[in-house]
């Protein structure tokens, strides 16, 4: 068994399609895949009959964009293995897409009023099978550079941090909430990477809410957030994951199953 279970496509923010994960994946020697696209599971059913092609078992995935109020950071939460309708996941994160989607026209009007050269037609065709556009699409149609490029790096902190001309960003749902609508929808839910936005704090409250689980493998964790990660999920029972976090050309040059997660959701769903 060789699972990823953390992967974006075209569906949100990642370049790849569908197709094209799988396609990979199954030369990267995948059994177990999670399609984990932002706030969406729009291309669910497409990684299902993909994934079939090649043997890959898909998990049913999402990743939500949260936030702790409590102490004003990020917190991301993955969903694994919830009821195909995801009727309370897609209800929560349903406004979060259009905000997100309403605050990047914005964005784009803020370029256009300083002379970027960004046409919103353009940035539309990138966001085609996402309905949403990200900010991953807006950086596409000012320049054709990879997300590691010196270049790019260096635009998008000049436009989108600090002082910025599109530094402004939207309102995230509540960190418990989305715990709470995974688990309405009978899924697993699971704290994505707390060693990159340092979400290690909210656990014990995201636990008394349901999480089952914690990210382990991820590109961004160093040997003392495994070692953080195992602690969590040996004192609140909580199972680990991990992935490659791949976004294709909108993000760094990991592959697909360059990080696989331990199996210990897999394992447990499958015995049962």
């Amino acid at each position: 068994m060789k699972a990823d279970l953390h992967v974006h496509s075209h569906y949100s923010d990642g370049s790849s399609s569908v197709e094209e994960v799988m396609e990979m994946a199954s030369k990267r020697g995948i059994t177990h895949l999670s399609l984990v696209d932002h706030d969406t599971v729009a291309g669910l059913e497409a990684a299902q009959i993909e994934g079939a092609k090649h043997g890959i078992t898909i998990v049913p995935g999402i990743e939500i964009s949260a936030y702790d109020f409590t102490r004003n950071r990020k917190v991301h939460i993955l969903g694994y293995w919830f009821d195909k309708e995801a009727a309370h996941i897609q209800e929560l994160c349903r406004p979060l897409l259009k905000r997100r989607h309403e605050n990047s026209l914005w964005q784009i009007e803020q370029l256009q009023k300083h002379d970027y050269a960004i046409q919103l037609e353009e940035v539309a065709k990138k966001a085609m099978m996402s309905g949403v556009i990200y900010k991953q699409h807006i950086m596409h149609g000012l320049l054709d550079h990879h997300f590691i490029t010196p270049l790019y790096q260096e635009l998008y902190r000049t436009l989108f941090k600090g002082d910025g001309i599109c530094a402004r960003d939207i309102e995230y749902v509540d960190a418990v909430a989305a715990v709470k609508a995974i688990k309405a929808d009978n899924g697993f839910a699971v704290l994505a990477h707390p060693g990159q936005l340092d979400s290690y704090a909210i656990i014990p409250e995201l636990v008394r809410h349901g999480l089952d689980g914690i990210e382990r493998e991820h590109m961004d964790h160093t040997k003392e957030d495994r070692r953080k990660v195992d602690q969590y999920a040996d004192e609140y029972g909580l199972f680990r994951t991990g992935g490659s976090d791949f976004h294709g050309d909108y993000g760094t040059q990991i592959r697909i199953g360059d990080l696989i997660s331990p199996t210990e959701l897999i394992e447990s769903v499958l015995s049962k």
